[in-house]
């Protein structure tokens, strides 16, 4: 019934009937029995999650009218713990963001022989300054010849988060997280500044976590790509059929792609985003990812499978896992100057029905006029 969908309702008819938004969208704060601080994000759009102020507002579970979007680590989740591996602090959840000084395997730095651990210490870092912004209206068009206006409202949360040593680097990150009502969809923006006197090295890597019942056998990651590479030989033997997923079984080994996307893309509306689209089997629901791509020109895409831990990764970021030692001699570590701000924009949201799916599968499967390889991703070693 259209009375029931939030798509069909107007601002107006929102506004007569309700004097607080709250009815319909909002967070909700709590702390949990081990200490752990949470916030709650509902919306009637039916897209529902809950933030870690105390793993960086990191995203844990998540849902869409009641179904889980991602896998959720047994225990989690987890207090910091600089005494446990990233592995065994590993939540799960839709978002965990790997930096901001390391990505990839645990190594000791060839130049310093300072020790990082696995994917680095971001998300464990907490959050400060955790605070409500205030929720606003905006005008949008749901067609390109802009015939038909309605509106969306949206909800910002906001921290503060420090990753800095003394005598070592200092990188200051005002993180905002916007939820939406009607669209199913959510927003990360991160401002990442260098409060330091040293340039120094900044790797960041959105760890996007995708589980069952959405990623199942039949499956399929839709990406404008240019090229795509194999990490390693695994992933070379499963070359062939790097788009879809397959049924969960024992001991499987992980595969994991690099893709050198294009852009503008077809799947994005926004000329400065490039994006990708992941679909059920029966390709009436998916989930699109979209990104900034001059902040984040690269694509990782980790294929996991495995029993019991059936957890798969979409990761836009502006490095690869492969850890900073080999990124400084790949030609792929970025610095961060003194004073200078790197912006990034990470959005999701929710497909449903068979029609609106094909409808975005048409537009990422139809090149672009203007399409070409995304500018600074440098992955000819992979071939």
């Amino acid at each position: 019934m259209h009375s029931l969908d939030p798509h069909h309702w107007t601002r107006d008819e929102v506004e007569r009937h309700s004097l607080d938004m709250r009815q319909f969208i909002g967070f909700r704060e709590s702390t949990l029995s081990n200490g752990m601080r949470t916030i709650e994000a509902y919306s009637a759009s039916g897209l529902n999650f809950t933030l870690l102020p105390d793993r960086g507002l990191d995203i844990w579970s998540a849902s869409y009218k009641g179904i889980p979007l991602t896998w959720t680590a047994p225990g989690s989740p987890h207090l910091p713990d600089y005494g446990q591996s990233w592995l065994q602090q590993f939540n799960g959840g839709l978002l965990t963001t790997c930096g901001l000084a390391q990505v990839g395997p645990p190594e000791v730095d060839s130049v310093s022989g300072e020790r990082r651990d696995l994917h680095g210490n971001f998300t464990r870092l907490r959050a400060q300054e955790v605070g409500l912004g205030n929720g606003y209206w905006t005008e949008y068009s749901t067609d390109t010849a802009q015939t038909d206006q309605r509106w969306r409202y949206e909800l910002p949360i906001t921290g503060l988060i420090h990753e800095s040593r003394l005598f070592g680097s200092q990188l200051r990150v005002r993180r905002a997280v916007h939820i939406a009502f009607p669209q199913a969809d959510l927003g990360v923006y991160d401002f990442i500044t260098n409060i330091g006197d040293q340039p120094v090295p900044l790797m960041l890597l959105y760890h996007v976590n995708l589980g069952w019942p959405l990623i199942r056998a039949g499956a399929t990651l839709h990406t404008p790509h240019a090229k795509v590479y194999p990490r390693d030989a695994t992933a070379r033997a499963g070359f062939d059929t790097w788009p879809t997923y397959e049924a969960a079984s024992a001991d499987y080994p992980e595969q994991v792609f690099f893709h050198h996307l294009k852009t503008p893309s077809a799947v994005s509306e926004e000329p400065d985003l490039t994006g990708v689209v992941l679909t059920n089997a029966d390709s009436d629901f998916a989930v699109r990812l979209q990104w900034t791509f001059n902040s984040l020109p690269y694509f990782t895409q980790w294929k996991n499978t495995r029993q019991g831990i059936y957890v798969c990764g979409i990761e836009p970021g502006n490095c690869i896992p492969e850890g900073q030692n080999a990124a400084r001699a790949n030609g792929r570590l970025q610095m961060i100057q003194p004073g200078e701000m790197v912006e990034t924009y990470v959005s999701l949201d929710v497909v449903e029905g068979a029609e609106a799916v094909k409808g975005l599968l048409d537009r990422i499967n139809t090149p672009h006029p203007d399409a070409r390889p995304i500018p600074n991703c440098k992955l000819d070693d992979y071939a």
